[in-house]
């Protein structure tokens, strides 16, 4: 005669537990319709043919005005492409979780006893995984067309975590704005407002001029560009700061890391209480 006590214990919620169910599920319905993650991969390629044969001639001219005379553009536009890949694929995060909020799927979850950091860990993993192949793919054809990484295999992995950083930081902003607009068109807006004044405000397609130089202190794509281009062209090259405490590359690398940890870790926990917020009121 069985007991209670021979009845099976239920697994207990855990944090990696949870986030392992959470990616898996946003893995799947990536595979299950792959129409936008090919379309992103299109993108990226698209804008490193586009930008390098548009801004071609203006990019050489704006490097030898300041003094990067033997860096070409193509390699120079490496790390532009890479943000404005990273920031359009990080905003679909967004877009993802207002089609949750649209299909009840989000209430389902809110019905679980899974805790809002695993769920955000979860998807972010997911989302930062389509991120990374998109960006190989890219710098392949980058490679393949003549660009260089002065820093090799160890500095590929660098520009995979800085881009991954970047992405984190943006898919935060884009669910935040998911559950406060609840809107896909408001999102796809969105993505437009923030990607390209914060690409232009910044060393992304030629070096910032002195007039601008205190706007792109405050954006955080400023570090993100730095520290790839500092890892493509092996030198430092943050010029909104004036480190000179580490020495070489790393006079960009440490600062630029170190402020794009910084704005995850505020915008990560924003992220987290307005999903659990609005958690709250969906199951009220």
């Amino acid at each position: 005669m069985s007991t209670a006590t021979d009845r099976p214990t239920p697994a207990r919620n855990s944090l990696p537990r949870d986030a392992w169910v959470n990616f898996k599920r946003w893995s799947r319905k990536a595979v299950r319709n792959p129409t936008a993650f090919f379309l992103e991969i299109v993108v990226g390629v698209f804008s490193l043919l586009l930008f390098s044969a548009v801004f071609g001639d203006v990019g050489e001219f704006a490097l030898a005005q300041a003094g990067y005379a033997d860096v070409d553009y193509l390699t120079y536009l490496v790390p532009a492409v890479f943000m404005q890949a990273t920031m359009g694929s990080a905003f679909t995060s967004g877009v993802g979780l207002v089609g949750d909020l649209e299909s009840g799927m989000f209430e389902k979850v809110t019905a679980t006893p899974m805790g809002w950091t695993a769920v955000l860990l979860g998807k972010a993993a997911a989302d930062l995984l389509r991120i990374l192949v998109q960006l190989l793919v890219v710098l392949a054809l980058a490679v393949a067309l003549g660009a260089s990484v002065e820093t090799g295999v160890a500095g590929v992995v660098g520009i995979a975590a800085v881009s991954l950083l970047v992405g984190l930081l943006f898919m935060s902003v884009a669910n935040i704005l998911g559950v406060l607009v609840r809107d896909e068109e408001a999102i796809n807006a969105a993505s437009m407002l923030f990607m390209f004044p914060l690409l232009f405000l910044s060393p992304a397609f030629i070096p910032v001029a002195s007039d601008i130089e205190w706007l792109a202190r405050l954006n955080p794509v400023t570090y993100g560009v730095d520290a790839i281009r500092a890892l493509v062209l092996g030198e430092d090259v943050l010029t909104v700061l004036e480190v000179s405490r580490f020495g070489g590359i790393y006079d960009t690398l440490v600062p630029a890391v170190a402020v794009l940890v910084g704005l995850n870790v505020v915008f990560g926990a924003i992220a987290v209480w307005v999903l659990g917020r609005a958690s709250s009121v969906d199951a009220a």
